[in-house]
């Protein structure tokens, strides 16, 4: 049986991952009658909830006697740690394209990706049944953003096939509205190659993915570059710089076959396989025969740009709603997703009950509070910063990312006017069609952090954001921050509703009568600069007299409910986020009001 081994890349919400749910069922993967989720691909809960991939899975397929062996690809530039390693496992990609939105910046970093591995596409335009498709501007935008890249002359000359994941159908023009997916299983097996690598050399195999099972332990997964490997065989691991990591065995070695990983007792050059029995090798080592001592070349992976510290929740409320709550208990659970996550760095502060989380970006890491909270632990979680670095002449630089905004012409104005108070530059703006205009900025990350929230509520909800990491830049002076103070609790409690009625005229209120709140916690967003301190607690005085007009009902409007990203983005220097399992606070680093005072002179002097 012959082998293919592709990626497929895509840019969120393009459809890679309904695309690969109908392969397999088309590949016979799946029985007719067998009840299969939606998005299989898809299986964490946070994947299905935000729609997105977020980890790297490998699947199989087998169809008229080759067996294809897919990836699926996260779109997200954020987890681009995953993206590098898995395209040194494939031999091709497809790239999907959505027949609307064409290439967006995500796909252009992929993209680039595949193209200096030198990996040869071949460009499915997917959605193509959209009321608004516009396949052959589309396919320009392809080639256009190909050349940009620097693909060679081979990797312009890509096949191109036309498709509905959803409706499970492709062709090789863009009026195709119906049919199966055998034009792309022919064009996988016909310009994709198979595998190189000599069977008979000794055994070599680069670790691109890493995972942990309760019961095997640590779980390598990556593909034989030569060789063959049977189970219990000798192995060692060698660092990038040829270094021996750990001697050992392979215990157990796994092949994927559709969505399940499947014992076998060998593989040979060309299969991507899952592997247990070493205890400290990792991501960019080598698996290799015992005689080995050169390791395989890996890719460099792009550097963290974004840091938060995580400590010990000390608030009043702080181990009444979490299991986890030590800093034995967060700093063994960083550990293991440092483990398998290299596109993370942990550093214990002096403090010890404190961890700087260095990742990719806001999502990267609201995803792995999100997920840390859901497991039971409770966190206390700072302001993003950027990471700032120097160049060879000493002068301080700063991460910038590429900006790409669709908006509705009527906003663009605004839109212009807020990156610019943010420092960004404008290096496009061109109509895409439909009443849009398509943006492009060089912003430094830095005025980025919490703009997001704003840009939706400028938009009407209605544009849409792409990020990318683009350079480390010249750093460019202080960004302004939030504009409006917020309402701080002067008291341990629950709210009270008629407090809360004269409290609304103030600003906003972020709680509703019956919370619980304390001495220190945010509350609401004052409608001024300055920050206020508050009495949620005020309930009415009762007297013998009565009152000589009528008394008023409260009318509360609803609170604002930030979410965790909402949250995390929203918050200044001197505030944190109270994370646990059911609830998301906002209270300042002190919550005593004198060592505020105190500490607010120290900044100003500082």
């Amino acid at each position: 049986m012959s082998t293919r081994n592709i990626a497929i890349i895509a840019h969120v919400d393009h459809g890679k991952t309904t695309l690969v749910d109908q392969l397999f069922r088309q590949s016979g993967t799946f029985r007719d009658n067998q009840r299969v989720a939606e998005r299989a691909m898809d299986s964490n809960d946070l994947e299905k909830e935000r729609g997105i991939t977020i980890l790297a899975k490998c699947t199989s397929i087998e169809w008229n006697g080759h067996r294809i062996n897919i990836v699926d690809t996260p779109g997200h530039a954020d987890f681009g740690g995953e993206v590098e390693r898995i395209l040194s496992m494939v031999d091709g990609v497809i790239l999907l394209v959505d027949a609307a939105e064409g290439p967006m910046p995500q796909t252009k970093f992929v993209c680039g990706k595949a193209l200096a591995l030198g990996l040869r596409p071949i460009v499915v335009v997917n959605k193509i049944d959209r009321p608004d498709a516009r396949a052959s501007e589309v396919l320009d935008e392809v080639f256009d953003l190909f050349v940009t890249l620097d693909a060679n002359d081979d990797q312009l000359d890509f096949p191109v096939l036309y498709a509905s994941g959803r409706g499970g159908y492709a062709g090789p023009t863009d009026d195709v509205r119906s049919g199966d997916l055998i034009p792309l299983f022919e064009k996988i097996v016909g310009h994709v190659p198979a595998p190189s690598g000599d069977p008979d050399a000794p055994f070599r195999m680069l670790v691109s993915l890493l995972d942990r099972d309760n019961f095997l332990g640590r779980i390598l997964t990556g593909r034989v570059m030569s060789g063959t490997l049977k189970v219990n065989s000798p192995i060692h691991a060698l660092n990038p710089d040829n270094t021996v990591a750990e001697i050992g065995r392979a215990s157990k070695i796994f092949a994927f076959r559709g969505l399940e990983r499947v014992p076998v007792e060998e593989a040979v050059a060309g299969d991507i396989i899952a592997l247990a029995g070493m205890t400290k090798a990792t991501v960019a080592d080598t698996i290799a025969e015992q005689s080995v001592t050169e390791a395989l070349a890996a890719q460099p992976i792009d550097p963290p740009t974004l840091s938060m510290t995580f400590s010990v929740n000390d608030s009043p409320y702080a181990g009444k709603d979490g299991s986890k709550v030590t800093s034995r208990m967060i700093a063994d659970r960083l550990a293991r997703e440092a483990e398998g996550n290299v596109a993370i760095r942990i550093t214990e502060l002096p403090s010890k009950d404190a961890f700087e989380v260095a990742g990719r970006g806001e999502l990267q890491l609201g995803v792995l509070i999100e997920t840390m909270r859901r497991e039971g632990f409770e966190l206390s979680i700072s302001r993003p910063r950027v990471i700032f670095a120097k160049d060879e002449a000493g002068n301080r630089t700063e991460p910038y990312e590429t900006v790409v905004i669709d908006v509705d012409e009527q906003f663009s104005g605004t839109v212009v006017e807020k990156m610019a108070m943010r420092k960004a530059e404008m290096t496009d703006m061109r109509p895409s069609g439909g009443g849009k205009t398509r943006l492009t900025f060089s912003a430094p990350s830095r005025g980025l952090i919490g703009y997001h929230g704003e840009f939706l509520s400028d938009t009407r909800g209605t544009g849409i954001m792409n990020r990318l990491f683009e350079k480390y830049g010249p750093y460019k002076g202080p960004i302004s921050g939030r504009l409006n103070g917020v309402l701080i609790s002067t008291d341990n409690g629950e709210a009270v509703a008629y407090a809360l009625g004269y409290l609304q005229p103030r600003g906003t209120l972020m709680i509703a009568p019956g919370e619980a709140v304390y001495q220190g916690m945010i509350i609401g967003e004052n409608a001024r600069e300055e920050d206020l301190e508050v009495n949620p607690l005020k309930s009415k005085q009762l007297t013998n007299f009565r009152a000589s007009g009528k008394d008023d009902a409260i009318q509360l409007s609803p609170p604002k409910k930030l979410t965790l990203e909402q949250a995390i983005a929203y918050i200044d220097e001197d505030e944190l986020v109270e994370v646990t399992p059911n609830h998301i606070r906002l209270r300042k680093i002190h919550l005593d009001p004198h060592e505020r005072k105190r500490a607010s002179r120290a900044r100003a002097a500082g």
